[in-house]
C-alpha cells in the first residue's frame, strides 16, 4: 500500500492529571502517578497491534496532537520516554505542527526543554479564566495573575500558543467573561478556543447540579457571551475560523481542521478514537480496563464501524457547517459522489429560511445566528 494511503496525523492520549476538575468528563485517572509506567508500555503495545496500519519504518506526520488529562503532567524522565516511544514508530514532517495540551502551573524549565527538544511547537494552555472565584469553582491550580508569566517563558520557545476559555459558568457575569477576553487578548497569543461550560452526566458539577448546588447560567446570558467572544476577538484581529476556535492569519490549529474536513488520523491511549482506511475505532474509556486488554495482548478497541457512502457524505456536512469554510459543493461532490442540493437540499432551504445557513450558490455556511445554534442545524443534515 502507498505511503499516501496512510493518515499524516496523530491523536495520542495521556490520561493523567493531578486532580480531575468537577466539570471534565474526560477520559482520564488522578492521583495515580504510579501508572505512568504501565501506560507507556500499553501505549508501545498498542502502537504494534495496529502496526498494520502504519506505514513500513517510521510513518511521516504532518500533525501531532497530545491530549489528555494533562500531557505535560508526567515527570520529566517519563515525558521523555513518551516522546522517545513516538519517535521510534513515527517521524515529524520538516513543517509538522506538534501540539501538547499544557496545565500551565506543569511548565516547569526542565519540561519546556523537553518539549523544545521533542519539536512541540505549538502548546494549549488550559487557563479557562481569569477570575480568581471562577478558578476556584472550576477548581484550577492556577491564578489569574500567573497565565501572563507563563505564557512569556512559553513563547521565548514556541511563539505558537493557545489559550482555552470557558463562559457559562454559574455565577460568572457578562462583565467578568468581557474581562477574561480582553486579558487573554493582552497575552498576545494567536489562537484562543472559548467554550460553553456543560454540565455532563457523571460529572461532580452535574451531580451538584441534580442536587440544586449549581444552576446553569441562563440561556440568554449564555448566548450573549458567545456573542462577545465573536465581537471582541473578531476586532481583535482574530478570525473565527471554527465554531469555538479563534486564530490569528497563519495560526490556525492544523490538527483540528483534518477532525472536521473528515480526513483520517491514527489515534492511540484510552478512550482515543481513530479513522483508518475509513473504519472507524475508538478504545474502551477506563484506564484500567485499557491497560488490562493491552496487558493480555488484547485490542482496547470497545466500538468499531464503517460508514456507508450516504452517512459518511452527511457527516462531512456536519463538520463541515461548523468551519468557515462551509461546505463546498464542488468538493463535497469530488469526495463523495454526491451533489450536495440532491442529497440535503431539503434542509438548506428550511435552515435558510430560519435565516441560519446561508446558501452562496457554491458553498453554504452557517449565517452569525445560525452559530448561536449549531447543533441544532448540523443535526438536521444526518
Amino acid at each position: 500500500m502507498s505511503s499516501d494511503s496512510f493518515p499524516r496525523t496523530a491523536y495520542i492520549h495521556v490520561p493523567f492529571c493531578r486532580h480531575r476538575c468537577g466539570y471534565c468528563d474526560f477520559t482520564l485517572i488522578a492521583g495515580r502517578d504510579d501508572l505512568v509506567g504501565d501506560y507507556l508500555a500499553a501505549l508501545s503495545r498498542e502502537m504494534r497491534f495496529h502496526e498494520h496500519d502504519i506505514d513500513a519504518g517510521r510513518s511521516p506526520l504532518d500533525t501531532l496532537f497530545l491530549g489528555g488529562g494533562t500531557p505535560t503532567h508526567p515527570e520529566p524522565a517519563d515525558l521523555r520516554r513518551l516522546f522517545a516511544l513516538l519517535y521510534d514508530r513515527f517521524e515529524w514532517t520538516s513543517d509538522a505542527e506538534v501540539s501538547v495540551e499544557a496545565n500551565p502551573l506543569d511548565l516547569t524549565d526542565e519540561k519546556r526543554a523537553i518539549l523544545d527538544e521533542s519539536g512541540v511547537n505549538r502548546i494549549s494552555l488550559g487557563v479557562q479564566s481569569f477570575s480568581a472565584e471562577t478558578l476556584k469553582l472550576l477548581e484550577r491550580d492556577h491564578a489569574p495573575d500567573d497565565i501572563p508569566a507563563v505564557v512569556r517563558r512559553v513563547q521565548r520557545q514556541c511563539e505558537n500558543v493557545s489559550v482555552d476559555l470557558i463562559f457559562g459558568v454559574p455565577g460568572q457575569t457578562l462583565a467578568e467573561w468581557m474581562e477574561t477576553l480582553r486579558r487573554g487578548i493582552e497575552l498576545g497569543v494567536p489562537h484562543i478556543s472559548t467554550y460553553g461550560l456543560t454540565f455532563e452526566s457523571g460529572t461532580a458539577f452535574e451531580t451538584r447540579r441534580q442536587r440544586g448546588q449549581l444552576a446553569r447560567a441562563p440561556e440568554e446570558l449564555e448566548r450573549d457571551m458567545y456573542a462577545a467572544a465573536m465581537d471582541v476577538l473578531t476586532a481583535a484581529g482574530y478570525e473565527q475560523y471554527e465554531i469555538s476556535n479563534f486564530a490569528r492569519p497563519g495560526f490556525e490549529c492544523r490538527h483540528n481542521q483534518v477532525y472536521w474536513q473528515g480526513r483520517e488520523y491514527f489515534a492511540y491511549g484510552p478512550g482515543a478514537a481513530r479513522y483508518v482506511h475509513g473504519r472507524r475505532e475508538t478504545n474502551i474509556r477506563s484506564v484500567l480496563g485499557w491497560l488490562s486488554k493491552l496487558e493480555r495482548n488484547e485490542s482496547p478497541v470497545g466500538d468499531a464501524e464503517e460508514l456507508a457512502p450516504e452517512a459518511r457524505a452527511r457527516e462531512l456536512i456536519y463538520l463541515g457547517l461548523r468551519t468557515s469554510h462551509g461546505v463546498r459543493g464542488d468538493e463535497f461532490r469530488e469526495r463523495t459522489g454526491f451533489v450536495l442540493n440532491d442529497l440535503v437540499g431539503d434542509a438548506i432551504r428550511s435552515q435558510q429560511v430560519l435565516g441560519l445557513l446561508d446558501d452562496e450558490g457554491d458553498a453554504i455556511r452557517l449565517t452569525r445566528e445560525g452559530k448561536f445554534v449549531a447543533d441544532r442545524v448540523v443535526l438536521e443534515f444526518l
